[in-house]
């Protein structure tokens, strides 16, 4: 059913994709369509240029008829979506077993030349009948779980039945709440500390979005920074997040709480030309160090473009900026890539911290992260400390700085100056004496 191509002109458009589609209506009972849309592809066009994206695209084709064989029917949709029909598969465990191996598959990198890609992927999927089938309406309720796939917090995965209503309304109208919200002041950072795991001393806060919505109350970043891709305003919460982090800083300096704040970095900006420019214009603006900051960038970022990233992470490190790989060791990490970044930081992913006394292979990986770390002169911070007795493995294992609701969730700036300027308490003790 399926063949290997040399070129993206001879797989399947979406016309003559939407036809096998309509024959399998016509030879099959049961089928399912999935969509697969390859996450933030439009980042490696911008960077890398059309014809290296279209080899990694043809690749990430190849590589998907492979893995199904000749079990489907492939195609692809549009620019950097693909379509496949299941025959006879429409259980939902066998759908999301698909996308699971999908998903799988792709967590090592892509290589091209001197570039490298880590695929992720939104897949949206219908199951059909051939009684009653309607091929509009069939790809059209693909489309939409594909939209409701991408909406979703957590799953990349979303199936309906051609019964099912797109669950659609509320998100639109949060995208179209978010340029009233960068409007009319909103949004507002928040503050969770970082603490020295020896002093019990906070000694630095990640900056963290909080949207304050009028209907729907405070809102966790997940919906925020959907809304912003979708009206591809990433660049510009971006900056307005850099500006308040500034400003922060300002106002902590003169309450005398000296510390350092560290923002997250999206893969958008890592490619915008105007990012030294707009963190140069703030230094100046406000008269504040860039030592003062450290940008997060997740694993996956730093491993997903070699060269582009290493560029822009040298010239951030020529200015002072420290730069913090986030969430180590959750992906399949290639330790050359992390080995040849110019970072200061490894934050060990929370899950290993938070299942630190269940299981002795995540004290492992902790303990290689400290390795790692000593090598490339990092420091080394844990996410997720939750309870006494993982502070004292950190402890034990010699990692120094910590982050996590042992300590406090991420707050209001008033709050987390009263923080950084008393005791950290546990249950109405201070901690500090509950360690001794």
């Amino acid at each position: 059913m399926s063949c290997l191509h040399k070129s993206l002109a001879t797989i399947p458009n979406r016309y003559a994709f939407i036809d096998t589609i309509d024959k399998c209506a016509s030879r099959y009972e049961q089928f399912s369509l999935m969509l697969v849309d390859v996450v933030r592809f439009s980042d490696v066009t911008t960077s890398l240029g059309i014809r290296v994206a279209d080899q990694f695209l043809l690749e990430i084709a190849n590589r998907i008829i492979l893995l199904f064989d000749d079990s489907v029917y492939f195609g692809r949709i549009s620019g950097d979506v693909f379509g496949l029909v299941f025959p006879n598969k429409t259980q939902h465990g066998e759908l999301q077993a698909s996308f699971n191996y999908l998903v799988e598959h792709f967590k090592t990198p892509m290589h091209h030349e001197n570039h490298a890609f880590i695929a992720d992927f939104n897949v949206g999927a219908v199951v059909g009948k051939q009684q009653g089938f309607e091929l509009t309406a069939f790809v059209s309720k693909a489309e939409a779980a594909l939209k409701q796939a991408k909406e979703n917090k957590y799953e990349n995965f979303h199936l309906m039945s051609m019964e099912e209503k797109a669950e659609t309304g509320r998100s639109l109208a949060l995208k179209a709440d978010l340029k009233r919200a960068l409007l009319e002041n909103e949004l507002e950072l928040y503050f969770q500390p970082k603490v020295d795991l020896r002093s019990l001393k906070i000694i630095s806060a990640e900056c963290l979005l909080r949207w304050n919505h009028p209907l729907d109350g405070v809102l966790f970043p997940g919906p925020l920074i959907e809304a912003a891709e979708s009206y591809n305003m990433m660049n510009e919460l971006a900056y307005w997040t850099f500006e308040q982090a500034f400003l922060s800083m300002k106002h902590l300096k003169q309450q005398g709480v000296e510390i350092s704040l560290s923002v997250n970095i999206s893969p958008t900006q890592l490619y915008d030309s105007k990012l030294i420019p707009t963190l140069i214009r703030l230094r100046d603006k406000y008269q504040l160090s860039l030592s003062c900051f450290e940008l997060e960038l997740t694993e996956d970022v730093a491993l997903s473009n070699s060269l582009m990233v290493k560029k822009q992470l040298h010239q951030l490190g020529a200015l002072g900026i420290e730069i913090a790989v986030d969430d180590f060791g959750k992906g399949y990490s290639n330790l050359a890539y992390i080995r040849d970044l110019d970072i200061n930081v490894l934050k060990v992913d929370k899950t290993f911290v938070m299942e630190l006394t269940e299981n002795p292979v995540n004290r492992a990986i902790i303990e290689a992260a400290k390795v790692i770390g000593q090598a490339k002169n990092c420091e080394v911070v844990a996410e997720g400390v939750e309870t006494i007795e993982q502070l004292h493995l950190l402890r034990d294992i010699g990692i120094h700085t910590g982050q996590g609701y042992l300590f406090s969730r991420a707050v209001p700036l008033s709050v987390f100056i009263d923080l950084a300027r008393s005791e950290i308490m546990v249950g109405g003790s201070p901690l500090r004496r509950m360690l001794v």
